[in-house]
């Protein structure tokens, strides 16, 4: 399930100071992290979905590169995010 605009308006707020940069790697790793709850909880419930786990894994994969482009390029900002975020790392 896609997320609502009203949640996609405030991940945006949230992670960029612009609220019509929905392209900067920050919103865009935050987008992908609701996407990944939403996806990790409709895993628990229903384990045999194949095609959701195929699509959250390739989620995963997506916020991987990103974050690693993020740590490269801003590293400052990337512990800032990761800490935000609750992720490992």
């Amino acid at each position: 399930m896609p997320l609502d605009r009203e949640d996609k308006l405030e991940v945006v707020k949230q992670y960029s100071d612009v609220v019509t940069n929905v392209g900067a790697t920050e919103v865009q790793i935050g987008l992908l992290s609701k996407r990944i709850e939403y996806l990790s909880q409709h895993m628990e419930n229903a384990p045999k979905d194949n095609h959701s786990r195929k699509g959250l894994v390739r989620l995963v994969a997506k916020r991987r590169k990103l974050l690693n482009y993020m740590k490269r390029t801003k590293p400052a900002q990337y512990g800032e995010l990761i800490s935000k975020l609750g992720l490992r790392k």
